[in-house]
């Protein structure tokens, strides 16, 4: 039986949503092993002078326990 474990993370990035998705898996597997996928629960962005300037992702991380 294979084992999961979810964590939930915040990530932010300038570019997009996706960049801060990526950046949020990047620095989740500096401190854990076998990531397995990503759900991205919120998408939220910062304004401002009429433009977006942070774009911010809440995810859950999971990944298999060895």
């Amino acid at each position: 039986m294979t084992m999961l474990k979810v964590i939930e993370v915040l990530a932010e990035s300038n570019k997009s949503w996706e960049d801060a998705a990526q950046s949020a898996v990047k620095t989740a597997q500096e401190s854990v092993r076998n990531v397995r996928s990503i759900y991205i629960k919120n998408l939220e962005a910062s304004v401002e002078n009429g433009k977006i300037s942070k774009y911010r992702i809440n995810g859950k991380i999971s990944f298999v326990l060895d």
